[in-house]
């Protein structure tokens, strides 16, 4: 098959990656998206395919470094992300590794809404981003708030030198302080009106089943113990001294959705709901996490 331009190449590697049968959840969902993905990062076109490019001819050594980048996603199971080193959160673009989890959730569109109407945005002048990994949800939120500062925490010495490079990148580094530590541990009597956190939440069965790709991410950003809660409790059970009055907990969990309400069946969580994706994702406000005795 004689690949002449852009569209070939596309079509092609559409073929091989449906025959491939992969399985899709780093940025996309499909074999179509998939394959636009991983060749627009290559020649830098943007996340979005314009018509007008699929007639251009590409160099012999850019089609060369395409089939070289979709024989690994097939063989390796490598996700496109890594394998371009470039995901996609808030409409930004995050330099991504496998030191990092790869952005996907879907609170993107809540950080993009400024947390309406759960909190005013003239009430928002502190943010917390634990576990924050690539930066992502740090860097969104500060994108969101142009004048609010913004803490991100990660346990991980080589997530927060990915994170770093974000930062620097999106040149944040005057309001989004990177701060090493297990939980609230290194944050003192700090106190925030935003917690925002995607922690580990799967569960062991769960880790077990994974598909390959998940295999190239960090396990420590993906397992979370028997049930998934491990970190999950240890937020509900310190938030509420970091929040202040009216400050909110924003908590995406997964699949541990069902041990989380069986384990706290009387903390009144809030379910968010998204128009884009679908996520498990609770909010409680300070108030709430105060008044409960169960935690």
């Amino acid at each position: 098959m004689a690949l002449q331009n852009l569209g070939d190449i596309l079509r092609w590697g559409f073929i091989q990656f449906q025959e491939a049968e992969l399985y899709y959840g780093h940025g996309t969902d499909n074999a179509w998206d998939e394959i636009i993905y991983l060749v627009l990062a290559i020649l830098k076109l943007g996340p979005v395919l314009n018509s007008q490019c699929l007639e251009v001819k590409l160099t012999q050594d850019k089609c060369i470094q395409i089939f070289q980048k979709i024989k690994q996603r097939i063989h390796e199971r490598i996700p496109t992300a890594y394998l371009v080193n470039q995901a996609w959160f808030a409409g930004l673009s995050f330099y991504v590794d496998p030191r990092v989890l790869i952005p996907r959730s879907p609170m993107a569109e809540l950080i993009e809404q400024r947390f309406s109407p759960w909190i005013s945005s003239n009430c928002v002048n502190s943010i917390l981003d634990l576990g924050t990994g690539s930066a992502c949800i740090a860097i969104a939120c500060a994108y969101a708030f142009p004048y609010v500062k913004v803490d991100a925490i990660d346990c991980s010495k080589k997530a927060l030198d990915v994170a770093s490079i974000n930062i620097r990148k999106h040149k944040l580094s005057k309001r989004v302080k990177l701060i090493e530590s297990n939980g609230f541990e290194n944050i003192r009597e700090k106190i925030y009106d935003i917690i925002i956190s995607n922690p580990p939440y799967v569960d062991a069965e769960g880790f077990a089943q994974l598909p390959p790709e998940y295999k190239h991410e960090p396990a420590v950003a993906l397992a979370a113990g028997k049930d998934g809660l491990d970190l999950i409790v240890q937020l509900l059970d310190q938030a509420k001294h970091h929040l202040k009055k009216g400050g909110l907990l924003i908590v995406e969990v997964g699949n541990s959705k069902p041990a989380l309400i069986h384990r706290f069946p009387h903390l009144p969580f809030v379910w968010l709901e998204f128009e884009h994706g679908d996520a498990e994702v609770f909010l409680l406000t300070r108030e709430q996490l105060v008044d409960d005795k169960e935690i």
